[in-house]
């Protein structure tokens, strides 16, 4: 998809920029306009309670990650997450990564079936769609996914499809104000079977 290549490659300009690195080069001067007009300190009033659904996670997580072969088999790590608002309040951005900032070396070794995460999420509310617009762009991994976002319940499920035909299902479950558990599942029966592939246990900072 055109348009969302482009939108990986702005993801990736942003986190370069956000994390005090220019692409190409070394380390470089972080540019406080941008982050500025980026950064908002709140939801936009007119849609506040729509943004309720992804806003409660707002804030600096610590994640325990558990990885899974399509044998079973269990790959243990640990990461960090950050939640904001951006763009006028109108949605909210998000960073994931393994392992955790601290830990973060260029010889680091990669973490069996998922990688070392370095990406980013949008989380926009269409208002015709009465649903969210998902997009998590990570170039640390080379791994793009768009998804439709949705409250289930006490849950949240997000739904996409990859571009070799597989059904993918993200959700937020056991949410309470300081942790929460994700699951990261995929199909590739259209939906009649899933497997799980990574699952998140964060608590917050």
């Amino acid at each position: 998809m055109p348009y969302l290549k482009f939108v990986a490659l702005a993801a990736a300009l942003l986190v370069s920029l956000l994390t005090g690195w220019s692409v190409g080069a070394g380390k470089s001067a972080k540019s406080s306009a941008f982050i500025s007009v980026l950064h908002s300190d709140g939801p936009a009033l007119e849609l506040a309670d729509e943004l309720k659904l992804y806003g409660q996670f707002v804030g600096d997580w610590n994640m325990d990650i558990v990885a899974y072969e399509p044998d079973g088999a269990r790959h243990p790590g640990q990461g960090e997450i950050h939640f904001g608002w951006v763009l006028e309040g109108r949605a909210i951005q998000d960073v994931w990564m393994i392992p955790r900032l601290k830990d973060r070396r260029p010889d680091s070794p990669q973490m069996p079936v998922a990688g070392n995460w370095f990406g980013t999420t949008l989380r926009l509310y269409d208002s015709k769609l009465k649903a969210w617009r998902i997009y998590w762009l990570d170039p640390a991994t080379n791994a793009y996914y768009e998804q439709i976002g949705r409250k289930r319940g006490p849950d949240i499920v997000q739904e996409g499809t990859t571009e070799n035909g597989a059904s993918t299902r993200w959700s937020f479950t056991e949410i309470k104000s300081d942790s929460f558990h994700w699951k990261g599942e995929v199909s590739t029966d259209k939906g009649a079977t899933w497997r799980l592939v990574v699952e998140v246990f964060a608590h917050r900072i």
